[in-house]
């Protein structure tokens, strides 16, 4: 493949497995246990299976001045596994997050993917920031601050569809066709109902009463 890798890792047992997967799998693999051995590496690399809990400490401290040497895709590897983290990993700059433990398989098909550019599938693509909102489409969670807001289906639904339209005004009959669908026969009742529910289990989500038109979400 003439693909470089770098592995950070500085558990040796679970380093030298990953090292076979990834040679086995036909990748030139180096390595590095620690951060102060992967500057030098940086710029001969493809891409980068980063642990973030390193001997100096969280990796993302260093991950951005690496990036500024070479741009390319960093996949984390960490037990840290709560929304938060993942979105601060993510917002550092790395393409991908990939929680202990895990598969080899699913490590190789995450490398698979980076390598061959197909950034809009990953992880970051299933995280929407709105607000002091955080919300994962993949697992379906809603945090606000360190709490995990429970939703229903159809105000989640309505949440995310009013999140990536954010800016654009929505009457009630485009929201009961694009949310709910009219096959159900809700009425423009419904869409009141469950704006009101999210606002009262989200404080302060900015989603605009426009009187006689409908809802939008501020941007």
């Amino acid at each position: 493949m003439n693909q470089t890798l770098l592995l950070v890792e500085d558990d040796r047992n679970l380093a030298d497995g990953l090292l076979d997967c990834l040679t086995q799998a036909g990748y030139n693999c180096l390595y590095a246990d620690c951060a102060s051995k992967v500057d030098a590496l940086w710029k001969e690399l493809d891409l980068v299976v980063l642990d973030r809990q390193l001997p100096e400490g969280d990796s993302l401290n260093y991950l951005g001045a690496w990036l500024k040497k070479k741009h390319l895709p960093v996949i984390l590897l960490t037990a840290m596994v709560s929304i938060n983290d993942k979105v601060v990993g993510l917002d550092s700059g790395a393409k991908d997050y990939l929680t202990k433990p895990f598969a080899e398989e699913e490590l190789l098909a995450r490398v698979r993917v980076h390598l061959r550019g197909d950034d809009d599938d990953t992880a970051a693509a299933n995280i929407i920031k709105v607000g002091g909102i955080i919300i994962n489409q993949e697992s379906r969670e809603v945090l606000l601050g360190d709490e995990n807001i429970t939703l229903t289906r159809t105000e989640f639904e309505l949440l995310v569809f009013l999140s990536k339209n954010a800016g654009r005004v929505f009457t009630r009959d485009e929201l009961l066709d694009q949310v709910w669908g009219y096959n159900h026969y809700p009425t423009t009742r419904t869409v009141d109902t469950h704006i009101l529910q999210l606002r009262q289990k989200l404080p302060g989500i900015d989603i605009e009463t426009l009187r006689g038109v409908g809802y939008r979400m501020k941007p």
